[in-house]
């Protein structure tokens, strides 16, 4: 199922502009496209963003939102357009960067490996899945699969996202960016968590007390994996 029209020209022109402050930041399209990490980021920046388009991901505040926690998106906008622009800035400028084309590389392949992370609980969850904390109409609570790894999937994917996308750009500063996004984070998961919680009750206590926030378990991966061994 395609994304709302209005949310899919959103996102092209989020990512689009994206990309272009990324691109002044780094001095212009001949500065940024000299280095083949810098390309491979731009494409893989495109290609996640053209697969979003297929989800049912919506920004609706459906039967009941936390609006208290708007806040948080205007903060994620702000440290948004920093991260666009800074990383690429400071990599042009050679200023607190990190040596080597291998830092460049590791981070082209976290932000590719923390952007499917980000998109693919979008399209487990489909019309549930909100950019506002809110519950949606026939909302059920999903506890298999990626759900019954971590409970908050999709923000680790934009963490190792993030960062990927600092060390593309050897950025000292990026990687401080994506610091700083982690407490504006578990701000809106605290939120979240309350409203499940206040909407599946015991059910939600249950799922909770069971899997880790945000870092996997090894030990219950351990324990899973064995349990599917004949």
């Amino acid at each position: 199922m395609a994304v709302a029209p209005r949310l899919a020209f959103m996102n092209i022109v989020f990512t689009f502009a994206y990309l272009g402050i990324a691109v002044v930041g780094r001095g212009g399209f001949a500065a940024f496209f000299s280095e083949t990490p810098l390309v491979v980021l731009a494409i893989t920046t495109l290609v996640l963003s053209g697969v979003g388009l297929f989800s049912s991901g919506n920004v609706s505040p459906g039967e009941r939102e936390d609006r208290s926690n708007r806040w948080v998106l205007a903060v994620f906008a702000l440290l948004g357009l920093l991260a666009a622009y800074l990383p690429a800035y400071t990599d042009r400028k050679d200023f607190w960067t990190i040596d080597g084309d291998t830092v460049r590389w590791i981070g082209v392949a976290l932000f590719a490996a923390g952007g499917a992370l980000r998109i693919w609980p979008v399209f487990v969850l489909g019309r549930r899945f909100s950019g506002l904390v809110a519950i949606q109409p026939g909302h059920t609570l999903v506890t298999s699969g990626v759900y019954g790894v971590i409970r908050h999937p999709s923000y680790l994917g934009l963490i190792v996202n993030s960062l990927g996308w600092a060390l593309a750009f050897r950025s000292v500063v990026g990687v401080l960016l994506t610091a700083l996004m982690i407490p504006v984070l578990f701000a809106r998961i605290r939120a979240e968590e309350a409203l499940l919680r206040s909407q599946f009750g015991a059910e939600y206590e249950t799922y909770r007390a069971r899997t880790p926030r945000l870092i996997p378990s090894l030990t219950r991966w351990h324990q899973r994996r064995k349990s599917f061994k004949p």
